[in-house]
């Protein structure tokens, strides 16, 4: 037997709030109505429907506006992970997307690492673009740099070659430390 309620919240399975639902009748009575999560669906709760549309609306407007913000400043974002690894350039273990997140939290980042869309955990040394998707309608991009850390980066051999420091000096900026730092910001339009 099905029970008609309205939605009081977001449920991933079921519906957003103010939607209408048709679920069991034990579903309803044990969990979503004691949860308070549904109304049973009256008259004065269809009345109701409305104002949860509006104050939905409102909140789904901030939380694009705040997704679109947090995907420009990761844009910007570039990190560098620095493992052991073998001659051949492969990794002792892997980059998964819980490192990810971990990398991006320390920066102030707080992402979800169901949200990094990473296929499979990175085992090589390279640079990679990540994507990350933050809201249904937002995802964003931002650069990777995998290194070994028991081999010399091609910026730290250049740094350490004495004619790289003649003349004009080493370049300003080549070597970044380990971790994660930001890019310059992109120029306003």
């Amino acid at each position: 037997m099905l029970t008609k309620l309205i939605l009081t919240a977001n449920i991933p399975t079921l519906g957003a709030e103010g939607d209408q639902v048709s679920v069991a009748s034990g579903y309803a009575r044990n969990y979503l109505v004691p949860k308070k999560l549904a109304v049973m669906a009256t008259a004065a709760a269809m009345k109701r429907i409305e104002s949860l549309k509006l104050l939905r609306a409102e909140r789904e407007r901030k939380e694009l506006e705040q997704a679109q913000e947090l995907a420009g400043k990761i844009a910007k974002f570039h990190n560098t992970v620095e493992l052991q690894t073998a001659e051949d350039g492969k990794l002792f273990g892997s980059v998964t997307n819980a490192d990810i997140a971990t990398a991006l939290a320390s920066r102030g980042y707080e992402i979800d690492r169901r949200s990094i869309l990473l296929e499979n955990p990175i085992r090589k040394v390279g640079v990679y673009e990540i994507e990350i998707r933050l809201h249904q309608q937002v995802t964003t991009k931002f650069k990777l740099t995998v290194v070994s850390a028991n081999q010399p980066t091609p910026q730290a051999a250049k740094e350490d070659d004495p004619k790289a420091k003649k003349g004009k000096g080493a370049a300003k900026g080549a070597v970044k430390s380990k971790g994660a730092g930001e890019s310059k910001p992109a120029r306003k339009s």
